[in-house]
């Protein structure tokens, strides 16, 4: 059995506004193991981002890490000085950005800011660093390495940053990679071939991997495993075969429905009504129920708790609750 990278449990985090508190993260508990790719899928807002963040304790005021416990290894890293969170971030966990634009340095040619990390955390020489940052470009198949290590971020394409941004992150070959929605501002060519790219690294060096997307072609690509997040919660939790073949919370079967597919011919999609509910006011019981079809009454007052079904497969709603199951006359199809 696999040992775990990174263990989360009842992680909250809250985000304390002039307008009241908003709970971003509610009680979220999941675990990685090691050379494992786990998926976070789920609208704008449903909390992947901030999870994401917690794990690297990047959550800026008027956020905090309220209650739970991220477990790296054997260190807990909620309970480590800040001093010694900086040598994890970079070194041990890393992270790939939605946008490199921005989360690189533009003052900073792309072959300094990845040497950077190289004579910081693994006290690389120069000379070292350089050799090494080329190779690193090379394994991100950068055609060009030398021409990109005397770029500045802003003169090269949006796939080259990006392939850049990997580079720098598994300079260090971290045990646990984070990746937020990576491929988003690509096009449908260079998003498959940063896909390999990162399938290439797990496989060749046996990274764990944190996939935050909101693409479900993403998921079926790269992930063992998925969590379905809605509004700061776990709504489903299952591998990533049983997900697209069975998937059983109203919410994950709507953004299948929503996604199209090759296998199916289909001249409309569907998709799921209304919106992700108004953080400062999540609506009692369950937060689905004001958009899911199979909703009952007693969806507006209690507020369903994770429930398995005798395997991995996880899920937060009352008609997999034997105590409320009742209250409906036929099973999901």
């Amino acid at each position: 059995m696999s040992s775990q990278a990174l263990k989360i449990d009842g992680l909250k985090t809250y985000f304390y506004t002039e307008n009241g508190v908003v709970p971003s993260v509610d009680g979220v508990s999941f675990h990685i193991n090691q050379g494992e790719t786990l998926g976070i899928v789920g609208e704008s807002g449903s909390g992947k981002s901030v999870t994401s963040l917690s794990v690297m304790r990047l959550i800026e005021k008027p956020g905090k890490i309220v209650e739970g416990e991220i477990q790296f290894g054997d260190r807990s890293l909620l309970q480590i000085s800040e001093a010694e969170m900086r040598k994890i971030r970079g070194r041990d966990i890393t992270m790939i950005f939605q946008e490199p634009l921005t989360a690189l340095n533009p003052v900073f040619t792309i072959g300094h800011q990845i040497s950077e990390a190289l004579i910081n955390h693994l006290k690389m020489s120069k000379a070292e660093a350089k050799k090494r940052t080329l190779e690193l470009l090379k394994q991100v198949r950068i055609a060009r390495p030398e021409s990109v290590f005397n770029s500045y971020p802003h003169e090269l394409s949006g796939g080259m940053r990006q392939r850049a941004m990997i580079a720098m992150a598994i300079s260090c070959d971290p045990k646990l990679l984070i990746a937020d929605e990576p491929t988003t501002a690509l096009d449908v060519s260079i998003q498959a071939q940063v896909l390999q790219i990162m399938k290439d690294i797990v496989r060749e060096r046996g990274n764990s991997i944190l996939l935050i997307t909101h693409d479900l072609g993403v998921i079926a690509e790269m992930a063992d495993r998925v969590v379905v997040m809605y509004a700061g919660q776990i709504v489903e939790q299952c591998d990533v075969f049983t997900l697209f073949k069975s998937p059983k919370h109203p919410y994950t079967k709507g953004l299948l429905k929503s996604t199209p597919r090759l296998d199916q011919l289909t001249e409309t999609l569907e998709s799921i009504e209304g919106s992700v509910p108004n953080p400062l006011s999540m609506p009692a019981g369950c937060r689905f129920h004001p958009r899911c079809p199979y909703a009952k009454p007693i969806c507006e007052s209690v507020s369903p708790q994770l429930q398995g079904d005798g395997s991995i497969h996880e899920i937060r709603c009352l008609m997999y609750d034997d105590r409320y199951a009742k209250e409906w006359d036929e099973v999901m199809v």
